[in-house]
C-alpha cells in the first residue's frame, strides 16, 4: 500500500496555466509533489506559475506545451515528463474546452475540439501514462462537469463529451485496478465563463445551490488533493463538488 505522501511524486495536470488547473498544480505543489504544468497556447502564465513555485521549493514544477488534439503531441508529452521528473505518479485530466453548439450551427469542428479535449485526450493521455502509472502504483483524476448527468442547454456536445469521461472514469477504474486507481471531479459552479454570463444567468444558477454561493477553485484542488494522497481504497468514484446544487436541481 502506497504511503500517504506526494513527497517527491510527479503529476501531470493538463491545462494547468490558469483557473482550477493553476489551484490543482498549486495545492499539489505545496504538499510535496513536482508538478508537470501542461498548456496549449498559455505560455506567459505557464511560466510565470512554475517559476513561483520554483521560488518555494527548487525544480518542484516545469511547464510542457502539448496540443492534446493531436496523438503524436500525446506521446511525447508523457515522454519529455519522464524525462525531467523520472517517473509519473499522478495523471490530473483537466484541460477541456467549454462552449454553447446550438442545434442547427453545430459543425464537424465543434466535435473534434469538444470530444477531443473532453474525452479523446484523456482517454489517450491515459493509456499513455498506464506503464509509468503501473510502476509507481499511481492514479488518474478526471475533471468532469455536473452537466455530465444533466445536459445544459444549449450543449449538446459539450455535455455528452462530459458524460462519455465520467464513463471513462468509471471503466478505466475497472479495467486498471489493482494498479491503478481511477476516479473523478465533478464541479459544480466554481468559475464563471470566461467569454461572461449575465449577473441574473448567475443569481439563477446560485439560488439552485443550498450553500448560496459559488465555490472556488480550491475546492476543487482540495478534492483532487485527497483523491490522488488520501484515498488509497477508493476508485471508480466521481465525487460532486457543488455546493449541494445537483441534490435538487
Amino acid at each position: 500500500m502506497k504511503e500517504n505522501s506526494l513527497t517527491d511524486e510527479v503529476v501531470l495536470v493538463t491545462g494547468a496555466a490558469r483557473r482550477i488547473g493553476a489551484a490543482i498544480v498549486t495545492r499539489l505543489q505545496q504538499n510535496g509533489a513536482r508538478v508537470a504544468i501542461h498548456y496549449r497556447s498559455s505560455a506567459a502564465d505557464a511560466d510565470a506559475l512554475a517559476a513561483l513555485l520554483n521560488e518555494q521549493r527548487q525544480d518542484s514544477a516545469a511547464t510542457f506545451q502539448a496540443d492534446l488534439l493531436d496523438p503524436d503531441g500525446i506521446s511525447a508529452l508523457i515522454a519529455a515528463v519522464i524525462a525531467w521528473g523520472g517517473r509519473l505518479d499522478g495523471l490530473i485530466n483537466n484541460a477541456s474546452t467549454f462552449y454553447a453548439t446550438p442545434i442547427g450551427e453545430i459543425t464537424e469542428a465543434h466535435w473534434e475540439d469538444l470530444v477531443g479535449s473532453n474525452f479523446k485526450a484523456p482517454l489517450f493521455l491515459s493509456q499513455e501514462a498506464v506503464p509509468h502509472l503501473r510502476e509507481t502504483g499511481g492514479s488518474v483524476i478526471n475533471i468532469v462537469d455536473i452537466h455530465a448527468q444533466r445536459p445544459l442547454r444549449d450543449h449538446p456536445v459539450y455535455s455528452p463529451a462530459k458524460a462519455a469521461l465520467a464513463m471513462l472514469t468509471r471503466s478505466l477504474a475497472k479495467d486498471l485496478a489493482p494498479d491503478v486507481r481511477v476516479n473523478g471531479v465533478s464541479p459544480g459552479a466554481i468559475l464563471w465563463p470566461e467569454d461572461g454570463m449575465t449577473e441574473s444567468v448567475q443569481q439563477t444558477i446560485l439560488q439552485q445551490v443550498p450553500m448560496e454561493r459559488a465555490g472556488t477553485p480550491d475546492d476543487i484542488a482540495g478534492c483532487v488533493l485527497y483523491l490522488l494522497r488520501d484515498a488509497t481504497y477508493v476508485t471508480g468514484q466521481i465525487i460532486t463538488v457543488d455546493g449541494g446544487r445537483s441534490i435538487g436541481w
